[in-house]
């Protein structure tokens, strides 16, 4: 019997609403539904998921048991609950943390670190966060037994920079079918003024490895006078234009939207761009695929192995590239057509049951001893259940 504890500080009131967020949550989501349905399984695993202070979020689990612990610890962002608390809660038990952090002090521990953007895009984050992850991640690396990734590109770069060994690390590729459980808002493009098929999806977002600022220039050219630029999330008109940026009349700011508005919205655009300089997995694209919508996308990061043939690729240095490329959709509904099939096909094979699966496989791996005495290793997990795949 393996005894798993998850670590809930991302469900806590305080937490941010992030694409790390949501991995973990329909991770734990997957997991309990995995355990429901098998008996031998959920037997031989045990599962709680603690979540910091003392308020729970209203989830209905089937086999996992949700507790609060540890009211005075979770204040400073849950800091001092996490690397203090929750080891302490967690003991005996193999410990699963799905938010590129964990406690330094519970080595039979699993802990998912999405990507090395602190290292390879410093500039999209605070001198603070920056020092805490270079401070946190390489010791997890060194101690847990094994480091979750969610990209062969991630782990490579992991390897790269130092956080963790290659040979200690593997990949659990995210899901992207919690999209089809929504009811799109039919209306939401009408709402935000958006002609069908006359305008494309991408983010709100000031990070300079998102690279927005591509979009913006690509939309000042004439030949796209007649597409609108929707942009979705927390950043504004006026935040780019701090940076700089020149935004032109046809770039629409829709805000925080919901899901089921922003579903609405893809399932009638001409296409999602995304010219990310860098991405560990980059799930915005797959859901895009999910719900029929056209993807363009810079061949960066592990956009290639998570998109594969089912996108079409723009130089993220390149405007005039993305302008064509964005004509080519609203003036071929063959290849619009096209890519909507391939896209579907390939969000397909990724989802939340195939990852909560490995999940199970790896954490459940007899663990060998490490050769330089840190504690349990993943090394003979990894041999047991061979190399990560390409790819699913």
């Amino acid at each position: 019997m393996t005894e798993l504890v998850i670590n809930g500080k991302f469900l806590q009131r305080s937490a941010s609403r992030s694409g790390v967020h949501r991995v973990a949550y329909e991770l734990v989501l997957a997991l309990d539904a995995v355990l429901a349905r098998d008996a031998a399984l959920a037997r031989a695993h045990p599962c709680r998921l603690l979540v910091p202070g003392d308020w729970l979020p209203d989830i209905a689990f089937s086999h996992i048991r949700m507790h609060s612990v540890g009211r005075r610890s979770a204040a400073l962002k849950g800091i001092p609950w996490e690397q203090l608390v929750l080891p302490w809660q967690a003991r005996g038990a193999t410990l699963l943390n799905f938010c590129n952090l964990g406690p330094v002090l519970h080595r039979d521990a699993f802990t998912m670190i999405h990507d090395a953007q602190v290292h390879s895009s410093p500039a999209s984050y605070s001198r603070g966060f920056r020092a805490w992850y270079r401070l946190v991640q390489p010791r997890l690396g060194r101690r847990n037994r094994g480091i979750l990734t969610v990209s062969q590109y991630s782990r490579a770069q992991l390897d790269q920079y130092g956080v963790a060994d290659a040979a200690r690390s593997l990949v659990v590729h995210n899901g992207c079918d919690h999209v089809l459980r929504l009811v799109p808002d039919e209306d939401a493009a009408r709402a935000f003024g958006l002609a069908d098929g006359r305008f494309v999806v991408a983010l709100a977002n000031t990070q300079a490895h998102k690279n927005i600022g591509l979009l913006l220039k690509a939309f000042r050219s004439g030949r796209l006078g007649d597409m609108t630029l929707a942009l979705f999330g927390a950043a504004t008109r006026e935040d780019f234009e701090r940076q700089g940026h020149e935004v032109p009349p046809n770039v629409r700011f829709l805000g925080r939207i919901s899901d089921e508005q922003l579903a609405g919205v893809l399932r009638r655009a001409a296409a999602l761009a995304f010219p990310s300089l860098t991405e560990g997995f980059g799930l915005p694209p797959l859901e895009a695929m999910a719900l029929g919508c056209p993807v363009v996308a810079a061949p960066c990061g592990a956009l290639p192995e998570v998109c594969a043939k089912a996108a079409l690729w723009a130089d993220p240095h390149d405007a005039r590239a993305w302008e064509a490329q964005i004509l080519r959709l609203r003036d071929d509904p063959a290849l619009a057509g096209s890519l909507r099939e391939r896209g579907a096909r390939r969000a397909a094979l990724f989802t939340w049951e195939r990852a909560a699966r490995r999940l199970l496989e790896i954490a459940a791996a007899q663990p060998s001893w490490s050769a330089a005495g840190r504690g349990p290793s993943v090394l003979g997990a990894s041999r047991a259940l061979g190399k990560p795949s390409a790819g699913p």
